[in-house]
């Protein structure tokens, strides 16, 4: 995650404001379709490997058959977007080798399943080999002075290596994929099953992307490259809620049925730990966000420190999302997080309407921070079943809290 997050930086400060804005502007749009790939249908795939490792070949093979589904989705929803923006040849060409790429993804069912045999080794020795290749592949880029096109190229290799090593490991632990396993109708309710997902993802996608998208619509391509600096610094952060709340979830679900106190007690530890987490990377961020841009990006770059200032403390508001998710998910309060996603996309997009034309980057950054503000957090207190997660919010911000997690025994 360093080396992919340095040498991203390196090739930013290689290209400049507008070019890198350029290559971060269709990676977005195509991102923006991505959900359709998956149909929202991760978690219940690994579900159902867990529960039925017998049918495994029934299992991955109708899930790719529906992921193949999805990458015609995706490649059409790329197509009809494109009427509604304006774009050059080359933006166009960046935005196909993209997309084409991302439908290399429909092979993370492998993925899938080691993770539910609790066998990611493979996995991550693959995603590895792809990080290296790729990077050294973006160095040689920069040494030959390619042009932009080359950066696009990059991606679409990335995922074909990655879904190459994927296969080759499957192959060598398993056997050949289960392509022709597919069953219609088991195809058919894992597709039922899915939409729920399906729908809260391109809502996730769309309100985390958007922005940059309207950037370039509303002020230009420069400015792209200025505000996706700053996110990518901020978002490098990004999965360590998930591995904290990942690792203390068995203790908080194991309390949920054997004594409620202690299980209100590890949720609002959660909330805690992962609210001063953000906070203590915010608080640093915010003073030495001159220095940070100045050293990584150099001086073209100068104009994302007010970015960073800004977009650096939606972290407080993304980390409590991932224990709203946790809590959520516990209650079978699944629902909500489709509400509240769609709530924070819709107010993103109009604060970004009346932001951006006023402020440019700086305004796409405030309307971040309001939407996932009032997405992760205002939110809660709309819906009388969620008013407890808004408590356990509000109360994490009190520094006194201790966070030590314990097992309850009986």
């Amino acid at each position: 995650m360093v080396v992919s997050l340095f040498v991203g930086i390196y090739v930013a400060r290689y290209l400049g404001p507008e070019r890198f804005g350029l290559l971060s502007y269709s990676l977005s749009f195509v991102w923006l379709f991505s959900a359709l790939l998956d149909l929202g249908n991760r978690e219940i795939i690994v579900r159902e490997l867990l529960k039925h490792p017998e049918q495994r070949d029934l299992i991955l093979g109708s899930a790719i058959s529906l992921r193949l589904g999805g990458a015609v989705l995706l490649g059409s929803g790329v197509a009809v977007g494109l009427h509604f923006v304006e774009n050059d040849q080359q933006t166009l060409f960046m935005i196909g080798i993209i997309a084409v790429g991302i439908m290399f993804q429909s092979w993370d069912l492998v993925e899938y399943y080691f993770q539910s045999q609790v066998q990611s080794k493979y996995t991550v020795w693959a995603q590895t080999i792809q990080l290296i290749v790729a990077s050294l592949i973006k160095l040689a880029l920069i040494i030959w002075e390619a042009s932009l096109v080359w950066f696009a190229v990059v991606f679409l290799i990335e995922y074909v290596i990655l879904a190459v090593l994927y296969l080759f490991m499957y192959s060598w632990r398993i056997g050949w994929f289960p392509i022709r396993s597919c069953n219609l109708k088991y195809s058919q309710q894992l597709l039922k099953n899915s939409l729920p997902l399906l729908f809260t993802g391109m809502a996730t996608v769309i309100y985390m992307k958007i922005d940059q998208i309207m950037l370039k619509e509303l002020v230009g391509t420069e400015s792209v490259g200025i505000y996706a600096a700053a996110v990518k610094l901020c978002e490098a952060w990004y999965p360590l809620p998930v591995l904290v709340a990942g690792s203390l979830y068995p203790a908080i679900l194991g309390a949920k049925t054997t004594n409620p106190e202690l299980y209100h007690s590890h949720l609002q530890k959660l909330y805690s730990l992962l609210v001063w987490t953000a906070i203590a990377l915010a608080i640093p961020t915010t003073l030495l966000s001159d220095w940070v841009i100045s050293i990584l990006y150099g001086d073209e770059f100068i104009k994302s420190v007010v970015i960073l200032k800004i977009y650096i403390w939606a972290s407080v508001f993304v980390f409590i999302s991932v224990a709203n998710h946790k809590w959520l998910v516990i209650e079978n309060y699944k629902k909500y997080i489709l509400l509240t996603t769609l709530l924070g996309m819709g107010i993103n997009i109009v604060c970004n309407i009346i932001l951006i034309p006023l402020y440019g980057a700086s305004g796409a950054a405030v309307a971040t921070l309001i939407s996932y503000g009032i997405g992760s957090y205002g939110s809660l207190l709309l819906f009388p079943k969620l008013r407890v997660g808004f408590w356990f919010a509000t109360k994490s911000f009190n520094p006194f809290l201790h966070f030590t997690f314990t097992e309850h025994h009986e």
